[in-house]
């Protein structure tokens, strides 16, 4: 009988394990995937590239797709049969390993959509159930706990803080980064350092980073990376209170009329096992927290647990935008330039954020946030990129070599990306398909996608002020892409927290409505997810919840 059982490692579930560690109790983490460390990342091109090492392969575990087709109407595909992956970092500290660490801090606003910002016809906005001054001491607790670099500057979006600046300096900038600056204070916008849950150096009882440039989708070698194990989990196990058993998959969780009784898992030899705990904390990512709960029926619930009012995997969300480039010639540019735009490993960590709202035709309108990066460093999928030419042929021999060339020696890729909210909708959901089923026989998580037009419209504004500042800048080939495709690695919503249990799941610390001893603390509580990535915003509301936990008298 453990005093807290945690299904899932990532953000939402390591600093509940780290707080409930330190505070003396006993902690079960359940991770689906394996125990990675330091030791085991290593900067595999075609592991990352070619193959996906990291993530379940389609044919074992999958999801099952539902978009419209060009007559409007649903239809649905087995996601190994198509390119749909909804996986990202089946490991201890889940997908945190293999985040590139932007951290923003969603605004006041984020919080109340509704009030500010008025309803949008089709879109499910409401204001959430706290403030930010309630999250602000817990994203402040974050940047010193898992440890964020970088440096506040003044500009008119910029968030209220109880710290004057960050506790980690910036890591090392490119010479480039002067360039945008130059060029935005010309154009008269706010360039911002884009704050990094990266270590410039050793601290934390971790090492620095080395500066390899191979952070988004590779795991950290040095443990700069403010991934969860890393920054929390190796931590909470140190203190003899917090066991981990990775691969081990969590299917069912049984309750009775008020409290959640037991969890049920699969060890990797597919052996069965159950563990009873005192508090249940879900964190297993947004759309698979969503369908465990609704593959766990009982006579209490006969839709699902906590589905009595059919909230669960509703109005699932990912975050909105696109992205873009541009190319730097070498030759076109000046001398004191070519000597340091090929220049290898440092960050360009740099953000815009003029228009996270702006005003159309009278109307306040919730605008996002633009980040500006260099390529990834990986040869492979930089490489992989140059294999056509313009008309979409495929080339080889000497005309592949004279791109490659181009590419890597006498040019470089210098892009953005947007991050505008993506609206919740009746048409953007979790639900689960009873005919289709993993390797362990469970019934997969069906997803079914569906933009709001708001979103893309929101994202090629944007859009359109990242490509001017790359034309400032001098680039040539400047291109951008707003999409209504969701990206695989931020995804949120599907167990709402409300006031109201008819319209939500959660109550306001993120414990189920309807159990007294079930808390769900990944990225599904968020009924909107802001302009920014969520996993800062994730981490902070975990240290919420961890502290609103020990409040109660539930573990005593």
């Amino acid at each position: 009988m453990y005093d807290v059982c945690i299904v899932g490692s990532g953000a939402g579930g390591a600093p509940i394990a780290y707080e409930m560690a330190l505070a003396g109790k006993k902690v079960l983490v359940l991770e689906k995937g394996p125990h990675y460390t330091e030791k085991d990342f290593f900067k595999d091109e075609l592991a990352v590239s070619r193959r996906d090492i990291y993530t379940p392969p389609l044919y074992e575990e999958q999801h099952v797709i539902e978009t419209k087709d060009e007559n409007g109407r649903w239809q649905s595909v087995e996601a190994k049969n198509s390119n749909w992956n909804f996986w990202n970092g089946s490991m201890v500290g889940g997908s945190s390993n293999l985040m590139s660490g932007y951290f923003h801090r969603m605004k006041p606003n984020d919080f109340k959509m509704a009030s500010v910002y008025g309803k949008i016809k089709g879109a499910n906005v409401v204001d959430w159930v706290i403030d930010y001054k309630t999250l602000e001491p817990y994203y402040d607790k974050v940047e010193k706990l898992v440890g964020v670099s970088g440096k506040v500057i003044k500009h008119p979006f910029l968030e209220p803080r109880s710290s004057k600046d960050f506790p980690f300096q910036p890591t090392w900038e490119h010479p480039i980064s002067s360039w945008f600056d130059l060029t935005c204070k010309h154009l008269g916008f706010y360039s911002i350092p884009t704050a990094r849950a990266v270590l410039p150096y050793d601290a934390l009882s971790r090492k620095g980073c080395s500066y390899s440039n191979f952070c988004g989708s590779y795991g950290c070698a040095t443990g700069a990376k403010g991934n969860a194990r890393a920054a929390l989990l190796d931590k909470a196990i140190k203190t003899g209170n917090c066991t981990i058993a990775s691969e081990s998959f969590v299917y069912k969780i049984e309750t009775d009329k008020h409290q959640a009784t037991k969890v049920y898992f699969f060890d990797k030899n597919k052996k069965n096992y159950f563990v009873k705990a005192k508090i249940f904390v879900l964190a297993a990512q947004a759309i698979e927290t969503s369908r465990l709960l609704l593959n766990s029926k009982n006579s209490h619930f006969p839709n699902g647990i906590l589905n009595n009012f059919n909230q669960v995997g509703k109005n699932l969300i990912f975050s909105a935008g696109g992205s873009g480039e541009g190319r730097f010639i070498y030759e076109k540019l000046p001398k004191e330039k070519q000597d340091v735009l090929l220049l290898r490993g440092a960050f360009v960590n740099r953000s815009l954020q003029d228009w996270y709202e702006y005003e159309q035709n009278g109307k306040k309108i919730k605008g996002g946030t633009i980040d500006f990066l260099f390529e990834h460093a990986n040869p492979t999928s930089r490489a992989m990129r140059e294999v056509y030419d313009k008309k979409e042929n495929l080339i080889w021999g000497k005309e592949l070599q004279k791109k490659l060339q181009y590419s890597f020696m006498r040019s470089r890729r210098f892009g953005f990306e947007v991050f505008n909210d993506w609206l919740p909708t009746d048409d953007c959901f979790v639900s689960v398909d009873e005919k289709v089923k993993d390797k362990w026989g469970i019934s997969v998580g069906k997803i079914r996608l569906n933009a709001h037009p708001h979103d893309l419209k929101v994202g090629e504004f944007l859009a359109q002020k990242a490509v001017k500042v790359l034309n400032s800048m001098g680039a040539v080939e400047v291109t951008s892409s707003i999409s209504s495709s969701p990206p695989s690695n931020l995804v949120a919503g599907g167990c709402r927290f409300g006031n109201d249990e008819k319209s939500s799941v959660l109550d306001r610390n993120c414990k189920a409505h309807a159990l007294k001893n079930l808390y769900i603390t990944d990225a599904s509580f968020m009924p909107t997810g802001g302009s920014v990535p969520y996993t800062w915003t994730i981490y902070a509301n975990s240290f919420r919840v961890a502290d609103e936990i020990l409040k109660s008298n539930m573990l005593k």
